[in-house]
């Protein structure tokens, strides 16, 4: 499966975000945003668009995401595009969809899901990925996030007891293939871990000439 899993904020900044959101957050229904396709298999609630506090909570997501090495390198990020806080309650869940080809803000090439909440404070709740032979569930911990192709069927499970709050957006991508994205990643996650471990080469600049050359040509 082409994701990427990895912590990204810690738990202070977590349950700081939690509960500024529940002395300030206006809820809404979470379908009034989902396409026409998907609206009705839609059970959450999410914060009002133009809330002030989503404001601050995309800036300090986007930061943390831009200033990670690893996010930047699997996902080459040219745009991130608008950004949800959604609450997803008992009974709540998302049916099966595939993400907008396009945000009013340009092309979605990947999605995330960014977990707030401690994952023993809910049960349900799995956000699953479809691949072409299997779904993989993937239960977040506090902090973790989720970076995976916006072509993919995908699904939140039914939540069956207390409450998941989660962040999610969508990417644009230099690179708009998946195939290419994946193969710059390797290569430039080789090449640095080689430079962690051997230090500076000649050969080893030849690589990272190979690598922006390539991310030049295959990039939009």
């Amino acid at each position: 499966m082409n994701h990427l899993r990895l912590p990204l904020l810690d738990q202070e900044t977590c349950e700081n975000l939690l509960e500024k959101l529940a002395q300030q957050a206006e809820w809404q229904d979470g379908s009034l945003t989902a396409g026409a396709h998907a609206k009705g298999g839609k059970r959450n609630l999410q914060i009002i668009y133009d809330s002030p506090l989503r404001k601050v909570i995309h800036e300090r997501v986007e930061h943390a995401m831009w200033n990670h090495p690893v996010v930047k390198g699997f996902c080459l990020p040219r745009k991130l595009h608008r950004f949800l806080i959604t609450k997803t309650e008992k009974e709540g869940g998302y049916d099966t969809h595939v993400d907008n080809a396009y945000m009013s803000s340009g092309r979605s090439d990947l999605s995330f899901t960014l977990s707030l909440t401690d994952d023993t404070r809910y049960e349900g709740g799995e956000l699953e990925i479809d691949s072409i032979s299997e779904s993989f569930p993937i239960r977040l911990k506090q902090g973790e996030i989720v970076i995976y192709p916006s072509t993919s069927l995908h699904r939140v499970c039914t939540v069956t007891r207390g409450v998941r709050t989660v962040c999610v957006g969508w990417i644009e991508s230099y690179v708009q293939a998946e195939n290419d994205r994946l193969c710059l990643f390797q290569l430039e996650s080789g090449a640095r871990a080689v430079l962690a471990k051997h230090g500076r080469s000649d050969e080893l600049d030849l690589i990272f000439l190979a690598y922006t050359n390539l991310l030049r040509r295959l990039g939009g």
